[in-house]
């Protein structure tokens, strides 16, 4: 899992997760949720999850966060004004 910050114009910003799932598993949006709403704050909670294959990394092995963070907005369209 990774876990970075979109824009909001409301709140500054969003919390968004980023999972990977292993071979055979299966997963929902709404699981992820309410096992997050059980095991911390409600702010931390995830408002934005996307299930991936895989992380765009560098050629060290490195994840690159801000690129996940520009597919995201990319994605949300947010800007100028927007909010999702």
């Amino acid at each position: 899992m990774q876990f970075f910050g979109v824009p909001d114009t409301k709140y500054g910003e969003e919390v968004c997760a980023w999972i990977q799932l292993k071979d055979n598993e299966l997963a929902n949006k709404e699981e992820i949720k309410a096992f997050c709403k059980g095991q911390i704050a409600h702010f931390k909670v995830p408002r934005y999850i996307r299930f991936v294959d895989e992380y765009p990394m560098t050629v060290a092995g490195k994840i690159q966060k801000f690129l996940m963070r520009e597919a995201m907005v990319e994605e949300l369209e947010i800007g100028e004004g927007k909010r999702a």
